[in-house]
C-alpha cells in the first residue's frame, strides 16, 4: 500500500535550499545523516497535466491567503514574483537561494486535500 510520497528538489546550493525550508518556510524536519534534512510537509495532493516533453515536474504549495503569505515572506526578506491570476488560481513563484524556485498558489478549484485527512 502507498502511504506518502517523497519528492526531490535538485539545487545548486543544497544546504541554503535546506535552511529556507526550515527557517523561512518553517517546514519540521528529521535529520537522516550529515545535515541532510528530510522534511515533512503539508497534504498534498497530485495534478496531472498534458505536456510534448515528459520529466517535467513542479512543485506548488497551497494557501488560503495568498497576499497574506507574501507578506508573511516579504517580512522575513523573501521576495516574490509578480502575482499571476490563472484559471485555476491565484500564483506566485519563491526564489530558492540554491537558484531554482517553487510555486505558491491559492486555488479556485476544489481541492483534494480533504480526501486524506482522515
Amino acid at each position: 500500500m502507498i502511504f506518502g510520497a517523497h519528492m526531490i528538489i535538485y539545487s545548486k546550493d543544497a544546504t541554503a535550499d535546506r535552511l529556507f525550508f526550515r527557517d523561512i518556510l518553517g517546514f519540521p524536519s528529521v535529520d537522516a545523516g550529515q545535515g541532510w534534512l528530510i522534511f515533512a510537509l503539508p497534504p498534498a495532493e497530485l495534478a496531472v497535466h498534458p505536456a510534448e516533453e515528459d520529466d517535467r515536474h513542479e512543485i506548488y504549495f497551497m494557501c488560503d491567503d495568498l497576499q497574506t503569505e507574501i507578506s508573511a515572506l516579504e517580512a522575513k526578506g523573501i521576495r516574490c514574483s509578480d502575482v499571476q491570476e490563472a484559471r485555476w488560481g491565484l500564483i506566485t513563484k519563491l526564489r530558492l537561494p540554491g537558484g531554482g524556485s517553487v510555486g505558491l498558489y491559492q486555488p479556485k478549484h476544489p481541492t483534494a486535500l480533504a480526501l486524506t485527512s482522515n
